[in-house]
């Protein structure tokens, strides 16, 4: 179809337009996608097998849908991508405020645009982009903002009486009329607004100030909900979650491998950065774990969540913080390190709701806590269990690497070192070359030197040395004061 030649009524009747409602418009493109093997979820890892399809059985059932999960589980983003299942092009009446189907016009204005100029009925055409309407529910959303009101001046201007509906202002929801209408955090809205959505939901019209009109609006509903809402600030009224076709519960990456390409994906790096900085895909492990221990920690409340959000933050942190001492030292290329994970508390402290516990114990302290936990998580996969290394003889590399600190005073690390410096600084304790080689002797050259660094700060965290904060850096040396 045409659409650049099709500026009239009867021109579009003659191209063969049929009216159909958005949620069949939905389900006949989903269908197309699904038969020509289309994806149009792709940006979307880890509900390939869980929330996908329960969206794709929604969309068959042309429901309305409530996507219920925990922040930074990909909600809004999942209601806007269903913009793609919409027909390109969509014609309206020229100059409707609710997308009137030329076909069948329900506001006033159209019906009268239509009943005066029959076939020569002007047409315009709306690209899906602008048919995706967004709000969210905050307390001072009001009936009017999202369904009408009289409009007074409206009504003055024109010298209409109030019972024209032609003075009527249409909220949000009639202006979305055949479009894709997001409420976002749908606990919030107060519970009377969220009466006023019960027709619109179960019968589809809406009454605007006692006008005897009926609207029958066209609308594809998605809500997202948070589970810690309905305790903390609101609830969704019961009659309101019956007249909603499929709840769908999201979830945080099953996997670190998910989790890692969510993270780079959502990313807001510089070309100029990511050419710049290598980061070993071990240090994006180590990320994505403290991420991981943060949903478990004792310190964090696990009902608010940790959002994916804080994985993206302070992976973008972790580079900046390799960067700006590579802007320092003059130094055009260069490697994140285990020290550079200290850039990424901001990310951290700003991202977790903490128990009584974790007030006590402060925010920075509880980040630094995180860093530990992951490095002693990822320790026992990748190496040894600490644990064992009491067993004389069979892991004589460890015991060497705390004998190493014995024989020689400390190793100083600061923060800023060049590059050259840093290696040379690893290279001089030479046990740690020897539990590289025996436990990971795949690791790729370029990220040695971040396992290097990680055996020490495991060794501290595992209580076999001892690390300590200098001005400028960090201190690691083994106090036999401490019992060793």
């Amino acid at each position: 179809m045409d659409i650049k030649k099709i500026k009239t009524l009867k021109q579009l009747n003659a191209a063969g337009y049929a009216t159909k409602s958005i949620k069949d418009e939905l389900r006949d493109n989903l269908i197309a996608t699904i038969q020509n093997k289309e994806n149009l979820f792709e940006d979307i890892h880890g509900y390939e097998y869980t929330v996908i399809p329960q969206l794709q059985r929604a969309i068959l059932a042309k429901h309305n849908i409530n996507l219920l999960g925990l922040r930074g589980q990909a909600k809004t983003k999942i209601a806007r991508s269903l913009i793609l299942l919409l027909d390109e092009h969509m014609p309206i009446i020229a100059g409707s405020q609710i997308n009137d189907d030329p076909l069948q016009p329900i506001s006033k204005y159209a019906r009268d645009l239509v009943d005066e100029h029959g076939d020569k009925t002007p047409i315009d055409w709306v690209h899906r982009s602008a048919r995706f309407f967004e709000k969210l529910a905050t307390p001072d959303v009001t009936v009017a903002d999202l369904i009408g009101d009289v409009d007074p001046i409206k009504a003055a201007n024109l010298k209409l009486s109030y019972d024209n509906e032609l003075a009527i202002h249409y909220g949000m929801i009639p202006r979305a009329n055949r479009c894709i209408f997001v409420i976002n955090e749908l606990p919030d809205l107060q519970a009377r607004i969220q009466v006023a959505l019960f027709n619109i939901l179960q019968e589809g019209d809406v009454q605007i100030r006692g006008f005897q009109i009926r609207m029958p609006l066209d609308m594809q509903f998605v809500f997202t909900a948070n589970p810690e809402d309905y305790t903390n600030r609101g609830s969704i009224v019961t009659p309101l979650k019956d007249r909603i076709g499929s709840q769908i519960i999201t979830h945080y990456p099953k996997s670190i491998d998910i989790a890692k390409r969510i993270t780079e994906q959502e990313a807001k790096l510089t070309d100029a950065v990511k050419q710049a900085v290598h980061v070993p895909d071990f240090a994006k492990t180590l990320l994505e774990t403290i991420v991981i221990e943060a949903r478990k920690s004792d310190y964090i409340d696990a009902k608010s969540g940790v959002s994916a959000r804080m994985s993206i933050t302070t992976y973008e942190n972790l580079l900046s913080t390799a960067h700006l001492r590579m802007l320092k030292n003059g130094e055009k290329k260069g490697s994140v390190r285990l020290s550079d994970f200290q850039g990424i508390i901001p990310s951290i402290t700003g991202k977790v709701e903490l128990v009584y516990e974790g007030e006590q114990e402060g925010s920075e302290n509880v980040a630094l806590i995180l860093l530990g936990e992951a490095i002693k998580t990822l320790f026992a996969e990748h190496f040894t269990p600490i644990k064992k290394l009491s067993k004389e003889g069979e892991y004589g590399e460890f015991e060497s690497l705390a004998q190493w600190f014995i024989d020689n005073p400390m190793l100083q690390m600061p923060f800023d070192m060049d590059e050259k410096s840093y290696k040379k600084a690893l290279a001089q304790v030479e046990p740690l070359m020897n539990i590289l080689d025996k436990y990971q002797p795949e690791v790729e050259e370029a990220d040695k030197h971040f396992y290097l660094e990680f055996i020490l700060w495991a060794m501290v965290e595992n209580g076999r040395l001892d690390k300590s904060r200098v001005t400028d850096g960090l201190k690691f040396q083994n106090d036999l004061l401490a019992g060793l």
